[in-house]
């Protein structure tokens, strides 16, 4: 008598999931921070040096903000 298997674990397909839900997570956070990086550098250099100086920023400042 043959026996066939015709269940797969639920870990093997989870982990394929899971790695790719991984993968777009850290893809969708990194566009959203990069994305929240330029707004904020575009805003600020809207502002006249004395602004930027009022909260202790020069403009050379703006393209290293992290």
């Amino acid at each position: 008598m043959a026996v066939f298997e015709t269940t797969r674990s639920i870990s093997e397909g989870a982990s394929i999931f899971n790695r790719a839900a991984s993968v777009a997570y850290h893809i969708v956070g990194a566009v959203s921070d990069w994305n929240a990086k330029r707004a904020t550098r575009n805003a600020l250099s809207k502002l006249s040096d004395r602004e930027l100086d009022d909260i202790g920023l020069v403009r050379g400042d703006l393209e290293n903000l992290r």
